[in-house]
């Protein structure tokens, strides 16, 4: 409580970085520019990807999907915001989707469309519509914000209203790209930020809309968690659901948000 309390203190110091998002309703506190992120994502996917084996395209159809679902679902999010006037919204993305070789079952989106998929969630996700669920929500992740959001927690409670002159200053160093990699979802995370439950919800929510536009069944995002549930029993949880709501919670609240989904939903071919 403390903690959150001295959070709101200093943001309301610095004059700035309240903001309505446009999609979710919800006010957000985000006080790194978002331009900045995509550019410290641009660097760190590279670096990412040199030290991980990629899985290429070539006769090899695990990636193959995984890049025809990733392009669906970007030229759904490119049909939903121009459908809404939010466009300029998407400035600075550079789309890129990448599979990468790694037991892990886990996926992610860096801010400006940087997407890796591990191949330790195929088994897990089982089929395309339930992939697309997936990457649905890792990219509302990056779409509203929510890497800005848990970096400015957490560089706010460190640094006081010097927030942006320290975030300038220390971008490059081995601890914000550490904050960075947690606030992403990169790899084993460090505790729970917070807001995180309300992320992971509008995640889930418009991961399936996404989803349906692209042609893909919300439904199967039932499927999927229960899976994840099961895959969690009696052991430790994949990092995919490390920061999320409980199984129980999460699908519950998906059924809340079907219905809507459903409308956009039309299968491919139709």
């Amino acid at each position: 409580m403390i903690r959150n309390l001295f959070i709101f203190l200093v943001a309301v110091a610095t004059g700035a970085g309240c903001s309505t998002n446009a999609i979710t309703g919800r006010s957000q506190m985000k006080l790194l520019p978002e331009s900045e992120l995509q550019q410290m994502a641009v660097s760190e996917y590279q670096t990412f990807l040199s030290s991980n084996k990629v899985v290429t395209t070539s006769n090899n159809r695990d990636a193959e999907m995984v890049n025809r679902v990733g392009q669906r679902i970007i030229n759904a999010v490119n049909a939903f915001y121009k459908q809404n006037n939010l466009t300029a919204d998407l400035n600075g993305y550079k789309w890129e989707t990448k599979l990468v070789q790694s037991n892990e079952a886990n996926a992610w989106c860096m801010p400006g469309g940087k997407i890796v998929v591990y191949t330790g969630l195929l088994p897990i996700t089982q089929n395309e519509a339930a992939l697309a669920n997936v990457m649905g929500h890792e990219v509302s992740h990056a779409l509203f914000g929510h890497t800005n959001e848990r970096m400015s927690q957490t560089v706010a409670a460190q640094y006081g209203t010097n927030i942006l002159d320290a975030f300038m200053a220390n971008k490059t160093s081995s601890g914000m790209r550490q904050l960075f990699g947690t606030a992403v979802g990169l790899g084993s995370q460090v505790g729970i930020l917070a807001f995180s439950r309300k992320q992971e919800l509008e995640a889930d929510h418009y991961g399936m809309i996404w989803a349906a536009m692209a042609g893909y069944n919300p439904q199967e995002a039932i499927g999927l968690w229960q899976r994840m549930q099961a895959q969690a029993q009696g052991n430790r949880p994949p990092e995919f659901l490390s920061t999320h709501p409980g199984p129980e919670r999460r699908i519950e609240q998906l059924q809340k948000f079907m219905p809507e989904a459903m409308k956009y939903y039309k299968p491919i071919g139709k």
